[in-house]
């Protein structure tokens, strides 16, 4: 099989590693083009593009991948397949015919649930017990295709979305060489969508990321860990007697009771634990603005505070 490979981050680039490992013939990487990032706004490579460099495959980073003339670039290459994974552009009807036998993606989720770009995230905030992850043939709309291959991943109780993706990721890696191998051997299935259910995920937001104290403790865990890494699932804060509000990041919550409180949403009690609609969190671990992740019990007795309330 020769392949072209199109994917930008971390959970592409375990797809690519592999595809790499497994002998497949990478004709070419294309990733998106290296942007600034971070606080210093220092220019950052792509996970997929920094991996294609360390192993010395051929890479392009277009600012339009869909242009004509890079079209016909890739199509000159002469590949069986193109593999598709978080690439992060909608790609042409042209860009999906220039392969011989089609283009395939690996999904974060067990389709036809959770299609869209925040599968793992959504998966979270519905308190499923698993998600997993799919091959499907790429078509024209937002991961309608052929499903190939599906393989089932069990949601640990206190997992991040960042943690869970990883998993998938290297999940979503075994299941693509699986797939290609089919391809190859003229078994690989196409089992068409039922396009009438499942859930859509659009792309999260950054103000996504503010808690909702009101809502139930279960709900608010399910939040934190699935704006975990990003956006972030955070909150402002104001010790009793201060005068400023702090911006804090949960890194993680969990649990720790639903009894009914008299004190509002966002109250902070020894512990530390918030105040929730129904029940109360418990902070393990936090980020204040401008500082490291920190033990939040460490945080709080930082603060020489009694009392205090998020908003």
């Amino acid at each position: 099989m020769r392949v072209v490979f199109l994917g930008t981050p971390a959970f592409a680039a375990a797809s690519l590693e592999a595809l790499v490992d497994a002998q497949v013939e990478v004709a070419r990487v294309v990733a998106q083009p290296d942007r600034p990032a971070g606080r210093g706004r220092a220019t950052a490579q792509p996970a997929v593009a920094r991996l294609a460099r360390e192993r010395e495959l051929a890479l392009s980073q277009p600012e339009n991948p869909n242009a004509p003339a890079f079209v016909e670039e890739l199509r000159s290459l002469g590949a069986d397949v193109f593999v598709v994974v978080a690439y992060g552009y909608i790609l042409s009807r042209e860009l999906l015919a220039a392969p011989r036998l089609g283009c395939i993606n690996v999904h974060g989720s067990l389709l036809p649930d959770y299609r869209g770009a925040s599968p793992v995230a959504c998966a979270i905030l519905d308190g499923v017990p698993g998600t997993g992850v799919t091959t499907m043939w790429l078509d024209e709309g937002i991961d309608t295709g052929d499903i190939i291959l599906q393989r089932y991943v069990p949601i640990d109780p206190e997992e991040t979305a960042g943690e869970l993706s990883d998993r998938l990721a290297h999940e979503g890696a075994g299941l693509l060489v699986e797939t290609l191998r089919a391809v190859e051997a003229g078994t690989a299935p196409r089992i068409p969508q039922d396009r009438s259910v499942g859930r859509y995920c659009r792309k999260l937001r950054k103000e996504e990321g503010v808690i909702d104290w009101s809502q139930d403790a279960e709900r608010v865990v399910r939040h934190v860990r699935a704006m975990t890494p990003w956006p972030g699932a955070r909150s402002a804060f104001r010790a009793e007697g201060a005068a400023e509000l702090v911006d804090v990041t949960v890194e993680r919550a969990r649990v720790h009771d639903l009894v009914a409180r008299e004190a509002p949403a966002g109250t902070v009690e020894p512990g530390p634990s918030v105040v929730c609609g129904r029940g109360t969190v418990e902070l393990v671990r936090v980020r204040p603005a401008g500082r490291k992740s920190m033990a939040a019990s460490d945080w709080w007795r930082g603060l020489r505070a009694t009392a205090g309330r998020f908003s």
